[in-house]
Parts: structure tokens; sequence; C-alpha cells
């Protein structure tokens, strides 16, 4: 009996390799590293692809109201043509050079341009929650929330009461957390808010007990809308270690913004359209949800990404700003685990003479991923870019800033799971005053972080450079 079983795994590894090399559109790399998952462990390996490894069928699974699509393509186009035909409106000067990225997000995921914004920035999880519960407490018509983890912990517990407190009041409550990142949440946590009359689901949930066959596919976006008028996104999710109250991480080094502006109408349907999917419950897109008005100037665009679309939407954003840099690019990352395209582009940076700066965390959240960042940077460092080890804590931001002029914040880090795997959703800003607050924010944490040069990189011990090798060779599914 047991022969027969092995027997049938091994020609179903056979199998799976041949539909892996002739009939999935994979990556080079990622293809390689299957299969040599596959090779060297035929049966785990097996499990693990059926876990980790099948791809998401690339079929609808965002529903989109007839007569709201048609409204967002006609201003699509709108905005396209007027780029061809040199007719853009632009509030600041210094956007003129940059419009050849907002056609190529408007071109390939339908990112709408908007330059009325307002936009505060928080690096510290204390002031950027204080702003969320302010924000939360005055809310009058809905609130739209929407995080990769919610801890039940005591700041999960502060939302939590927050939120009750509003849907006691008839404000529209909607919860909406990844279920993989948000495991530990207790039922009593969802239960408590269901019954204050909120609403509350998760994004692809498991039909089988501790087995879940979609966990590859994580919603690692981080969205709050209010009152369809302000908006936050960045890197932030709930629990006490974002405050800095882990013993592990200790301070925890974050980059979020909360926006005013027409920036949020693109946030709410971002959110909508995940809330659909996840609940099979329609939301009308009612007037009620756009209702942002500001007098700012900050030009954005909020770009998502993932497994459902062909495109790479966000990394072709990274890769468009970094080869249109002339002075600087500033990166910050808790992961560095990119594809040849965007080392390329790196590369090619640092040898056209801009200053290329990439700051990694000194501390690893996974080990693995952790030795994967570490076998990337020699590249860079041999190419001359500099590199920066963040000592104070855990930095957990995902920005670039480029030249001052361009800034992108989100919840993308810079590796193939971001690019190829997750959904994510970031803010292309096009604002001189805050790329440069971005590139000041930068500067002060290189004063808590030291210098990663080549000959230090050189001397790591050869079982750190086995560890990275063997991450490094299965980094493209990570």
């Amino acid at each position: 009996m047991i022969p027969y079983i092995l027997t049938t795994i091994l020609i179903l590894n056979v199998l799976l390799a041949l539909a892996i090399i002739f009939l999935e559109r994979r990556d080079a790399s990622a293809t390689w590293a299957w299969l040599m998952v596959l090779l060297f462990l035929p049966i785990v390996g097996f499990l693990l692809y059926l876990i980790f490894g099948r791809r998401l069928s690339h079929k609808e699974i965002f529903i989109w109201d007839k007569k709201s699509r048609l409204g967002l393509l006609t201003a699509v186009q709108e905005q396209l043509q007027a780029i061809k035909d040199n007719t853009l409106e632009v509030q600041r000067k210094e956007i003129i050079p940059y419009e050849d990225l907002i056609y190529m997000h408007l071109k390939n995921n339908d990112a709408l341009f908007s330059q009325n914004n307002e936009v505060e920035v928080f690096t510290d999880g204390q002031k950027k929650f204080h702003a969320l519960l302010e924000d939360i407490e005055k809310a009058e018509d809905h609130i739209h929330l929407l995080y990769y983890i919610i801890r039940d912990d005591n700041l999960g517990q502060r939302l939590a009461e927050a939120l009750i407190k509003k849907a006691k009041e008839n404000v529209d409550v909607k919860i909406l957390y990844d279920d993989m990142g948000s495991r530990l949440l207790s039922r009593k946590y969802v239960k408590r808010i269901r019954e204050a009359g909120g609403q509350v689901e998760s994004f692809f949930p498991s039909l089988l007990p501790k087995v879940n066959l979609k966990i590859n596919y994580r919603n690692h976006r981080k969205l709050v809308i209010i009152d369809g008028a302000t908006g936050y996104i960045g890197g932030f999710n709930i629990g006490d270690e974002y405050l800095g109250f882990s013993k592990r991480f200790g301070y925890w080094r974050d980059t979020h913004l909360r926006v005013e502006g027409e920036a949020v109408h693109n946030m709410q349907t971002r959110f909508i359209l995940d809330w659909n999917q996840a609940s099979r419950r329609d939301i009308v897109y009612e007037d009620r949800f756009y209702q942002a008005k500001s007098e700012g100037d900050v030009g954005i665009q909020i770009v998502s990404s993932g497994p459902d679309s062909e495109w790479e939407q966000i990394k072709h954003g990274y890769i468009k700003m970094i080869m249109s840099a002339k002075k600087y690019v500033y990166i910050q990352t808790p992961y560095f685990i990119p594809d040849d395209s965007l080392l390329d582009a790196l590369r090619i940076a640092v040898l056209s003479g801009v200053d290329v700066r990439l700051m990694i965390p000194n501390k690893p959240d996974h080990p693995f991923v952790y030795w994967a960042t570490y076998s990337n940077i020699g590249d860079l460092l041999m190419a001359g870019a500099r590199i920066y080890v963040y000592q104070r804590g855990f930095l957990h931001a995902k920005t670039i800033v480029v030249d001052g002029n361009i800034a992108s914040v989100g919840t993308a880090n810079i590796d193939v799971r971001s690019f190829r795997l997750n959904f994510e959703v970031n803010a292309f800003l096009y604002h001189s005053d805050v790329a440069k607050l971005l590139a000041d924010r930068f500067n002060e944490d290189l004063k808590e972080s030291t210098e990663l040069t080549y000959k230090l990189y050189q001397s790591r011990s050869k079982w750190i450079r086995f560890k990275e090798a063997i991450a490094r060779l299965l980094s493209p599914i990570l």
C-alpha cells in the first residue's frame, strides 16, 4: 500500500512539474525554485505546492458597479488624452517631468490623478493611532476599515470600543481583515462589534479548520476611510507592537499617511471592491461615500496591485521612479528581495551617478526573509549603493523618495511577495514639500542606523553565507 502511495505521489510530482513548466506563466526563477522543491522534497513539496504554489485565477474577483466603472474609465481616458495633448492642468510645475509616470498608472491601473489633497505624514505609531481614534470619534456617516493584522490586545480593544460606540450611534461601521494575517483575532472580538451593529468580514477565509488553501494570497492593504472625506494609508497594522510595546522589536518605525482630498475617493473605491469580494454583499456606490473636500495641492495616485492582475503595477511604479532619478533615490523597506528588473533599475541608477541609499532593519521578524534580504544587497554594494541598517528598533516603512520631488508610501515591500502574491496599495505622491519631508525623515533615521560597507559585508561567516544562499535560491517563492 505504501509503495503504491509513494509511486502515485511521484507521478503527481512529475505531472505537477510539467504543469509548472508548460502551463503556468511564471517567472523563470520561481519556476526553478518550485522544481527544486518538488525534486528534493517530493512528498512535502507536493503538499507545499497545494498550499503555497497554486496560482490565483485571473477571473474578475472584484465586483464593479457598471455605472461607477463607466464613470471611472471615462475620467481615466480624459486624463490620458490630456497628457497626450500636453493639456493636463497641473497646480505645480514640478509635476510636469513626471507626467509619464502619471500616464503609466492611468494606463495600467486606472489610477486617477488628483491634485487637491492635503497630506499628514506619521512615522510614530502612537501619534498615528491618536489621530485615527480622534477621526473615528468625529465620524458621522461611515467608517470603512481594512487591515492585514488586527490584534485583540490593548490597542485592538481601544479600536473596538471606539467602533462599537460609533456603531451604536448608527454610524455605518465596516471592518475587513485578512484571514491569515489576523488568524489570532478572537471570535469574541468580532462578535462584540457585530452585536453593536457593525459589520465584520475576513478576506479569503478558510473553508476548512486550520487549513487555508489560499494562504499564499494575502490582503496586505491598510486603509481607513471616514465619511468619504478622510483616509489613512500606509504600513501600520493594529496591535500593541506598532506602538513600540513589543519586547522583541522595541520601537516600531513605520510610515503612514492621513489624506484629505479627492485621493480619498480612490481609496474608498479600493475598499468597496475588497469589501464586496469578501462579503459577497455588494455595497452600492453611493454619493455619501465620496464627500472629499480639500484646498490642498498635493498630487496623488492610489495604485493597487495583486495576484488577480497580469501586471505588477506597484513594481512598475517603483522602477519608473528609479529610472527618472537624477540626484538621489532613498528607499526604506523591511524586506529587500527584488526581482532582476528592479535590481537592474537600481544598479543602472547607481552606475549613472545617482545617489542610491537603501535602509533595512537590523532585527528579523521572518528569519528566512531576512537572510534573503542580505543575499541581495551585495549586488547593490558592488555597484556603489549605500546600505544602512536601522538600529533603534524595527523598520517596517515602505517608502521611496526621488530627487525631493516624488515619493511612494504604502503597503508594498520591495519583494516578490508584494509584487506578485499579496494584494497591496500605495499612494504615489507628486509634491516637493511632501517628498522632501520624507527625505528628511530618512536622513533623521540615518542617525539611528549604521552603514553596511562592502568590506564589512564580505566579512560574513560561511554559515551565514550558506543560509543566505539557500534563502536566495528559494526567494522567488517566499
